[in-house]
């Protein structure tokens, strides 16, 4: 038997065929020891980074974000990234669902922390205080 499925559940299948990150099922595999589904999150967070480097900001393995590093400017391009996308977070509509508050600049968010991380981590290491 066919269930049928709402105009919400329609507007979801239609939303994941574009390529939007939202996660269906709950997390139910961490034993408890996740308290807000952090699980599922970071799969969310790895598929998006993982089709940033598919899109056109890519250009083979270098992208331009690795320009900016390159020229000393990292940290501060990944923390003014931060401050852009919190900002904007609410106030643009996302182009597949319409909705304000959408997942995208949430994950360009977390992306670009991960980024500023990663070179606070090399810095450290050059220098010898990590």
């Amino acid at each position: 038997m066919k269930t049928k499925t709402t105009a919400a559940q329609d507007n979801l299948k239609k939303i994941l065929k574009e390529g939007d990150y939202i996660m269906l099922n709950h997390d139910d595999d961490n034993d408890g020891i996740y308290k807000f589904n952090e699980a599922n999150t970071i799969e969310q967070i790895k598929r998006y980074v993982d089709k940033t480097y598919e899109r056109h900001y890519g250009y083979g393995k270098y992208q331009a974000t690795d320009m900016i590093i390159d020229a000393g400017y990292g940290e501060a391009f990944c923390i003014g990234n931060i401050m852009k996308y919190a900002m904007r977070y609410g106030k643009k509509p996302d182009p597949v669902t319409g909705e304000y508050n959408n997942q995208g600049d949430l994950l360009k968010i977390i992306h670009y922390a991960i980024i500023a991380i990663h070179l606070w981590t090399e810095e450290k290491t050059k220098s010898g205080t990590n």
